[in-house]
């Protein structure tokens, strides 16, 4: 099932699910979803309410909501073309980013590949639309691309182990890591977080899919295009930390949580490591694809 969120009146987003070209609100039916009991007695330690409405409660409902969302899909539906997509979870609860996880975006740079995850955190403020317009910051010349495959946690994941890692995933969608090179690699220390974190530089979308469409997260192919010209095209098979194990690493560090978003890294062919280095202008269209999800596609603006 692909799960989406849609602007509706006011501008606020309402969920959705989306079939072929079609939409179907299911938005008055999220309220009703009973919050997955583990996810409520996590919660209620913090002093949370779980969330009223919107995709964090589908999340936190847990993967036995699909089905309740599913059969609330009734009816003719909207075309999708009539509808405004926003990111599909429009506010993560944080998002950890993993640098340099394919081999050959290791290679490209220079280092050689690392034996534990690098993680990097990307501030959830930066989220944005699909296919929004991504001003350029004011002096930032070195705007970067990154296509990744991104996990959005369904579950409370504390100390999970690989073989049981895939089972707090509630599914998957497309993450255009955004950077400021200049703020990562021209200072000292590196500014890390805030290069990938300025306002707009986390499209998702355009939807997710839940993940028992997509049994393997480690079979899927991802590309991006700047301008219609393929700057990097990948595989995540080719992953030197894959989902489960990130999911495990991550989790012995810190508390997954519903709303959690893992951006698992970039194949080769990012602008920065181009001969010469190819950074994003403004009017140029990037457009981002991973088998089994979709494609989105935005433009930098000056």
């Amino acid at each position: 099932m692909k799960l989406a969120s849609i602007q509706g009146p006011g501008g606020l987003a309402r969920v959705a699910v989306v079939r072929d070209d079609r939409v179907f609100d299911v938005d008055d039916a999220v309220a009703a979803l009973g919050i997955a009991p583990e996810v409520e007695a996590h919660l209620a330690r913090h002093g949370l309410q779980p969330a009223a409405g919107g995709m964090l409660r589908v999340l936190q409902a847990g993967r036995s909501a699909w089905r309740q969302l599913d059969e609330a899909a009734s009816g003719e539906g909207r075309p999708l073309a009539d509808c405004t997509l926003l990111a599909p979870l429009p506010r993560p609860g944080k998002i950890v980013a993993v640098g340099r996880n394919y081999a050959d975006h290791a290679k490209e740079t220079g280092v050689a590949p690392f034996e534990k995850p690098r993680i990097i955190a990307k501030l959830p403020s930066s989220v944005t639309a699909p296919d929004a317009d991504i001003p350029r910051p004011a002096g930032v010349a070195k705007l970067d691309f990154e296509v990744e495959l991104a996990v959005l946690i369904g579950s409370v994941a504390k100390a999970v182990s690989q073989q049981d890692a895939l089972n707090v995933v509630a599914g998957y969608t497309i993450l255009n890591d955004l950077s400021a090179r200049e703020f990562q690699f021209d200072v000292s220390p590196a500014q890390t977080t805030f290069a990938k974190s300025f306002d707009g530089f986390c499209p998702m979308g355009p939807w997710w899919v839940t993940a028992d469409e997509i049994a393997d997260p480690q079979a899927l192919d991802l590309s991006c295009f700047v301008n219609g010209t393929e700057m990097q095209h990948g595989h995540t098979s080719d992953m030197l930390f894959p989902v489960a194990r990130l999911i495990e690493y991550i989790s012995s560090l810190m508390t997954l949580e519903p709303g959690d978003v893992i951006a698992t890294g970039t194949p080769a062919g990012i602008g920065a490591f181009r001969q010469p280095p190819q950074y994003l202008q403004p009017g140029d269209r990037i457009r981002m694809e991973i088998s089994r999800i979709g494609a989105i596609e935005h433009r930098i603006v000056a």
